[in-house]
């Protein structure tokens, strides 16, 4: 078994902090898929473009998305690669846990 250190623990806690806010983990599930605009992901989410903002702020903090300015605008995408397989792997594990979870009529883990 592989040691745990401080870091890894501390990546883990990072993740769980984003994935625990329904919304940011909205965003990381989309921009698994490409990067995308603040104003294309909050009308997609359904969400305002303030909240938008912040959920984005917060995962720039977590070092999950990046953010690169084309002219006006910024854009953003997951910081990593290995980050959109990974959450398609997390996905397939907690629907194979419990399939009814996340279900057509919503999330029932509570």
């Amino acid at each position: 078994m592989s040691t745990v250190t401080m870091s890894h623990s501390e990546a883990v806690a990072r993740l769980g902090h984003a994935l625990s806010d329904p919304t940011r983990a909205r965003i990381l599930l989309a921009l698994r898929e490409a990067p995308a605009f603040p104003s294309d992901l909050a009308d997609a989410l359904g969400v305002s473009r303030q909240v938008m903002s912040n959920q984005l702020a917060c995962l720039r903090g977590c070092g999950l998305v990046e953010a690169t300015r084309d002219g006006r605008r910024t854009w953003y995408r997951l910081s990593d690669p290995h980050l959109a397989p990974a959450l398609d792997e997390l996905l397939r594990v907690m629907l194979f846990v419990d399939p009814a979870c996340c279900g057509p009529d919503g999330c029932t883990c509570g």
